[in-house]
This record gives structure tokens, sequence and C-alpha cells, in this order.
């Protein structure tokens, strides 16, 4: 996009306008500490066009990408091969511009798309329905938190220990607006003493239990004994699933006893874009409906009995008072929804479940090379594509030297936990089907030679 300055006579104009008489008027709210004193050190007044171009890419050819390096990183964000008819389909000018779909006659290709995306979820899930997506997993987490509250008339939330620590400050957050009572874990070494841990704290006042499925550490929790324990108590299970791939493998969550399913998308059509935007997915059970935020397309038949699609359920503020609604939330990642979709479409249930079967064996392969290098041992052998290696040194250093060599290996467990001690030399890794044995080969030599 490119910036087109105004010049003086059309910043006279605006002024004239809206009455000021300076640039300066605008900002006399802002604290003059707050306010730059004059140019910024070090940065030229104006430069050409191609000037900032060829100096923006200076910039950006430091840094080492996902795709021209071996990349072993995860952590809730996943690096997949996406067909590139997911691109070309999404840029059509139809879906591209499409927003809300507020006059359901003129819209009925954004309502089709998102209803088969609801379909496509809830399946995926195991929930009885599934709306039309959220912003992203750590907001549709805490959109569930919310939910709960509504059903159990309840305000505490205990997070599991291996709830993505991101999502779990997402929450703490938000919690300071509402008055819930968050009850955070921090992860323990074995997945047993983290359920036992979840299933304990779990009391006559808790409207839910948060486990992440598989976890931050890459184990997969006992989400039956979870959710037993907790509708013993009158509280409902939330799961989150920050890799949807992993469902092509493993039970559904919903499958085994989850009220409220969500999670996040991004690993099928949704590229790692530098962070966003993402997708948000968001399922539960059909007594619940009701209290379910964001939207529902619905199928119907018009006065002519042909099919149509329709907004059936609009609980966000725009389209109800807001004392009514349940979700302050103003849209829905309609796009990359879009893009989910269509990755879904042709994946389709046999090509889900075969390229989970391939991120398994990448990661089989990955622990199997990485186990030899001396000093490395794995925290648990249960996992998807993702697992956490134990090192004999801070896992911090490691990641930093290893990026030097050319190779992204994973996420330190150290920087996501500060203050667990137990966890300083953990390196969480993970193996998608974009990761080839040369890949391996090169992160164990590399490895092998940070820790001799």
């Amino acid at each position: 996009m490119r910036y087109l300055p105004l010049t003086a006579d059309d910043r006279a104009a605006m002024l004239g306008v809206i009455g000021a008489t300076s640039v300066d008027d605008l900002f006399v709210d802002v604290p003059a500490e707050a306010r730059l004193s004059g140019p910024i050190a070090g940065l030229p007044l104006h430069a050409n066009e191609l000037a900032v171009e060829r100096h923006m890419t200076r910039l950006a050819s430091q840094n080492l990408s996902a795709g021209s390096a071996p990349f072993f990183l995860g952590a809730g964000a996943y690096r997949h091969h996406i067909p590139a008819s997911v691109d070309h389909l999404i840029q059509r000018g139809e879906f591209l511009t499409a927003y809300t779909p507020y006059q359901p006659e003129i819209a009925q290709g954004t309502l089709q798309v998102l209803f088969e995306f609801q379909t496509q979820v809830a399946r995926l899930l195991g929930t009885d329905i599934a709306n039309a997506s959220m912003y992203d997993g750590s907001t549709a987490c805490w959109e569930a938190i919310l939910m709960a509250g509504r059903i159990t008339r309840k305000s505490r939330a205990v997070l599991s220990g291996g709830l993505h620590p991101h999502y779990a400050q997402v929450v703490k957050t938000m919690a300071r607006f509402t008055g819930d009572t968050i009850d955070a874990r921090l992860p323990e070494l074995s997945a047993e003493a983290d359920d036992a841990a979840v299933i304990d704290a779990i009391d006559a006042d808790t409207s839910c239990v948060v486990v992440q499925y598989p976890d931050i550490l890459g184990r997969i929790p006992d989400l039956g004994a979870i959710a037993a324990a907790a509708q013993a108590k009158g509280a409902l299970l939330i799961a989150v699933v920050t890799e949807p791939v992993a469902l092509g493998l493993i039970e559904a969550p919903g499958n085994l006893g989850a009220d409220i399913v969500v999670g996040e998308g991004q690993s099928l059509g949704v590229g790692l874009q530098f962070g966003g935007p993402y997708l948000g997915l968001f399922g539960c059970r059909e007594k619940f409906v009701r209290q379910m935020p964001g939207r529902l397309c619905g199928q119907t038949v018009d006065a002519e009995g042909k099919r149509g699609f329709v907004l059936t359920l609009s609980t966000r503020e725009q389209h109800i008072r807001r004392e009514k609604a349940t979700s302050n939330i103003c849209t829905n990642s309609g796009l990359c929804a879009l893009a989910f979709s269509i990755h879904m479409t042709l994946l389709g249930g046999e090509g889900l479940a075969r390229l989970a079967r391939i991120n398994h064996a990448r990661a089989q392969a990955m622990v199997a090379r990485l186990a030899k290098v001396p000093g490395v041992s794995c925290l648990n052998m249960t996992y998807f594509n993702e697992v956490t290696l134990l090192l004999p040194q801070d896992a911090r250093e490691v990641v930093r030297v290893l990026s030097d060599r050319g190779v992204l290996g994973g996420v330190s467990l150290g920087r996501l936990y500060p203050s667990v001690e137990g966890l300083a030399n953990g390196l969480l890794v993970t193996a998608t089907e974009t990761v080839t044995d040369e890949d391996i080969e090169t992160f164990a030599t590399e490895l092998a030679g940070v820790l001799a």
C-alpha cells in the first residue's frame, strides 16, 4: 500500500473544517512528557521510496525466516505445507472483500462457506455445534471461560499447568475486568502430576477447568478423567487445541467428555504470518448453544422452498442490545476461516489422518536422532508432533547459538516459564511434514556442537 502524503494546503483545509489552528491542537490530551520533542535521532527526515525499500530489505535480510532454515518451532503456531490452491481461492474478489453478512439474501456465498466451516470444525472437535470462528485461540479460550460462568453461575476457573502460558496470560488480563477468579497452575514434569493437580483444585465454586490437548509440553492429558471429576462438582471441562492436525490421529476432545472445545486453527490453511491474523475455533454441546459467543450460520429454505443460509444466532452487541450480548467480538476471522475450510476440504477425512500420521512419524524420527546427542533426553514418550527435550544446560542460550548457526531449534521453556526452575533446561521441539531427514540431521549435528 503506497503512502501519499498531504500537501500543506490539504492540511490547512482539514484543520479549518474541524476548527483547529495546527496539528499540535490534536494532541493536547497527550501528556507533554509522552510526546516527541523533535526528530528521532538517527532517522532521516525523509527518503525517497527506492531508498526506503532497499533499507527495509536490508533489515529484513537479518531475520532467519522459517523457509530458509531447518525449522523446529511450535508452541502454538505451526509450519505446515499449504496447497497453492488455498491462497488462490481466498484471493477471489468475492471472498477477499466480503465482510459481515448483514443482509443474508445477498451474502449467500459467505454464509454457505461459514456453514460448511462450522460443520468441519464440529466434526473435528467432536462437538455438537461450532460457531463461525473467533479471533484466535487465546481469546476463544477466554470467551469459553466467560461462557462457562454464564452456564454454571460461578466465577472460578482452574487452568491446567499444561495450558500455553500466553493463553493463561490473556485469561488473567481479561479477568481483571470481570472479577473472575483464575487459579492458574504451573506445569509439572509429569503429565500425571499435572492431571492430578487440576483434579485436586476443583471445588464446588469452580465454573470450569481448562486443559490443553496436547499440552504445552507436547503431552496428551487424560481428558476423560478430568471431565468426570469436573462434572461431578458441577463444573465444565474446556479443552484447548493449539494443533488441530493432531485430531487426525488422537480422539476428539468432545468425544472424551469436554463440554466446550476451543482452539487455534492456524495449522490448516493459514500461514505463520509473523504471528497473525490467526483463527479461533469454538465448539460446544448443543444444550449450551444460546450461551455461545460469536455467530452461528444455519441452513433453511426460502419462500420458494429453495435451500438458503441465514445467521441463526448472533449474540454479539453489533446485532442485539448490549445488555443481551454474550460477547463483544465485533467480527470473525472470515477469510482465515475460509482458508481453513478449503484446506480441510482438499485433505478430506482420510487426508487429514494421513497428514497426522506423517507428522507423528517425523516427530518420532526427530526424537530418535536427537536422543543420541550426548546429554539429551526426552521428557515423555507420549506425544504427537511436539515434544520436550531435557538438555544438560539452560536451553535459552542453546536456542540463541543454534539460531546463529542457522537452525531454528525449538522454544526454550525457560523463556516461557522463567519462574519454574525445573524447566530451565527444557527445549520444546516440533516436527511437521515440512521437516526433512536432512533438517533433522543438521539439527542433531549443530545441537551436539553447542552442547559439547
